[in-house]
């Protein structure tokens, strides 16, 4: 004979595998537990509850009354025939098996909503013909301790049709449908230490509503208003769902007068019914709430918007992974550079979990900062592997870092065992880009490589992550052909000369996605090169002299008029002698002056010395420190970004 489930045991304790007799019914009620508070773990509450779960099959069978084989009667009614009864040989079966049906019912649930429905279904009309289930509120996470009164709220009631009749006990009919109680019984009850509820709960044992204690725990339950009638004699079934830790709720089995009453083996069948139904509570409620705060704690750590950085447009998609995978670790990121360039980043952290989404946020960070070292990619890609490495031995990422220069019109990518991207040219024609692969982020010891591409006007650059091309129903090179045809079947649609818009792009490459091709959360990074033109830029060395302020303020004061914005030549003028003459004073290299015509005009001055300027108010009395403030109250933006062989200071003038 098969032992009842091993899940059903208490905590820390093993079923033995001798027979052992059914309690008694005085014994069901006269065993009591003291009278300690719900929340306190007991070993005697897992004494008792181990009692009614460690009973044989062959003790069930010695006292079951004929019933019906629950599978066999499910199959004839989706025949359209009635259901058959089974001989009385056959009655120790069909409980246990009824026992087994509805304990997976419930076990199919992933969430508190699902699980309580779980219970509901499997019980009516099956074994009553009405539930209602009471649950905390709020419910408790874990090992967090509840704080203030125990309060329990109504979560769900399920009837059986009242038109329908029942033959014996267990009966399968058609699916319940839900019911006015809420309208005849209080929503909320807030159970009295010293009450006759809370001695019931903390009694861990389903009992019948026929005794005084439970009536009167009933009726604390439903509301001393309550307008429903709790059957006589033994039509009423009070199960608490316990938790691993605590009380958690209860369950309320009813049966019509007109049915046969429950008897005492239909106790050890709520006992069941309800222990499956609060560890599984108990276990939907942790995992949703750090499902939860790993999905925020993702999501927060993306961009909330994407920049706008001059000669490029981008746009952005993220998806979470489907029910069965949640959360994951994949970021985007743009993060503008000096000299008008843009660094395009994404990463994927390997697993699903919170510790996921942590540390593809502290990932996110490096790459940040590094990028703002102006480092090449490659030089990035090594400080990331080190840097997950100091996370841990088991921190594996994959990662594709590209930085874009609109003025060259090249991109520079190098991968660490990321999908290489899929570049969409002007005329349709859509390639995916031959990229050194490397090896994910963590390895250690691996060098990576970069390469340098061409990126002309007008065309896109996708970058995406695994949960796009790969999943159960295809392998990842398939799903980055398909990616591929999709690009160059979306940009036919627009004609050779006009590049697809970008937000709708996204979105298509979004619909390629099939109803099992969610397994993994989704990072999308589409970025549009439209360049900056050769006759928009000016560029030059001035050598580190007392002559170059003046000599720049000519260059800049003869290129205006070529772009039509002589009205900005006395501001430009002013501006550039004051970042040409904090440049040359402790530059001893050539120091280079770029003009830039987009939306705006940009001013750029770089020298070799790393160190940055800072706004200060100068005094009265100072000779020097007034430069930053004029460029401060003149310019439409400005800033300073250190580079690798120095510095850059930049400004720039709203066009008339």
């Amino acid at each position: 004979m098969a032992e009842p489930p091993a899940e059903l045991a208490a905590p820390g304790r093993q079923h033995g595998t001798e027979r052992r007799p059914l309690p008694a019914p005085a014994d069901l009620t006269a065993r009591r537990l003291p009278d300690a508070a719900p929340d306190l773990p007991s070993t005697e509450d897992e004494t008792a509850l181990t009692s009614l779960t460690r009973t044989s099959e062959a003790a069930v069978a010695d006292a079951l009354a004929p019933v019906l084989d629950v599978e066999a009667s499910l199959a004839a009614l989706k025949r359209g025939l009635p259901p058959q009864p089974v001989a009385p040989l056959r009655r120790d079966g069909d409980r246990l098996r009824f026992v087994g049906a509805a304990t997976r019912r419930i076990a199919r649930g992933l969430n508190l909503d699902e699980i309580v429905l779980g219970l509901c279904r499997a019980t009516v009309p099956t074994f009553s013909d009405t539930i209602l289930i009471y649950l905390r509120d709020p419910l408790p996470v874990g090992d967090e301790r509840p704080t203030g009164p125990l309060v329990l709220r109504l979560r769900r009631t399920d009837h059986a049709p009242a038109e329908q009749d029942v033959v014996g006990t267990f009966v399968p009919l058609a699916n319940p449908e839900p019911t006015d109680l809420p309208a005849v019984t209080t929503q909320l009850c807030e159970v009295r230490p010293d009450g006759a509820l809370a001695k019931v709960l903390r009694g861990v044992r389903p009992a019948f509503a026929d005794t005084p204690a439970a009536r009167a725990a009933l009726s604390e339950l439903l509301g001393e208003d309550s307008t429903l009638t709790v059957p006589p004699g033994q039509h009423a079934i009070l199960a608490p769902l316990r938790g691993r830790r605590r009380v958690i709720g209860a369950a309320l089995f009813l049966r019509r007068p007109d049915r046969p009453a429950f008897e005492t083996d239909d106790l050890l069948v709520a006992a069941q019914l309800a222990t499956h139904s609060a560890l599984g509570i108990d276990k939907a409620v942790q995992y949703g709430r750090e499902a939860y705060i790993a999905d925020e704690l993702q999501r927060t750590m993306l961009p909330e918007t994407l920049p706008r950085p001059t000669g490029v447009r981008l746009a952005s998609r993220y998806l979470p992974a489907a029910e069965t995978a949640r959360v994951g670790g994949d970021w985007y990121d743009a993060i503008p550079l000096p000299g008008s360039r843009v660094a395009l980043v994404v990463g994927d952290v390997m697993g699903h979990s919170m510790t996921s989404a942590a540390i593809m946020g502290q990932l996110r960070t490096t790459a940040q900062t590094l990028a703002g070292l102006d480092l090449p990619p490659q030089e990035v890609l090594h400080h990331l592997d080190e840097q997950a490495q100091r996370l841990g031995t088991d921190r594996m990422a994959t990662c594709l870092y590209a930085v874009y220069d609109p003025v060259a019109h090249r991109i520079t990518i190098a991968n660490a065992g990321h999908p290489p991207p899929v570049l969409l040219h002007l005329g349709g024609r859509a390639e995916v880009l031959r990229v050194p692969p490397g090896a994910p982020i963590g390895v250690g010891g691996v060098d990576f490589e970069a390469v340098e591409l061409d990126a002309p006007a007008g065309a896109t650059l996708l970058l995406y992550t695994d949960g796009l091309v790969e999943s159960r129903l295809r392998d990842v090179w398939t799903g980055i052909e398909q990616l591929r045809e999709k690009l160059a079947a979306t940009a036919q649609l627009t004609g050779a000369d006009h590049p697809p818009p970008l937000e709708a792009l996204c979105d298509e490459v979004l619909d390629m996605l099939g109803p099992g091709d969610r397994d993994d959360d989704i990072a999308l990074l589409a970025a549009r090169f439209d360049g900056i033109a050769p006759s928009d830029v000016a560029f030059w060395h001035l050598d580190p002299e007392d002559a170059a302020p003046g000599r720049a303020r000519q260059l800049a004061r003869h290129t205006l008029p070529r772009w039509g914005l002589e009205e900005l030549t006395d501001s430009l003028e002013l501006l550039v002698s004051e970042l040409v003459t904090n440049a040359v004073r402790y530059a001893t290299r050539p120091v280079t002056l770029r003009l830039l015509r987009t939306d705006v005009l940009r001013c750029e001055v770089s020298d070799d010395v790393p160190q940055l300027p800072r706004l200060r108010q100068a005094r009265a009395t100072d000779e020097g420190g007034r430069g930053l403030y004029l460029v401060n109250r003149l310019a439409r933006r400005w800033g300073a970004t250190r580079l690798s062989t120095g510095k850059v200071v930049w400004f720039e003038l709203n066009q008339p």
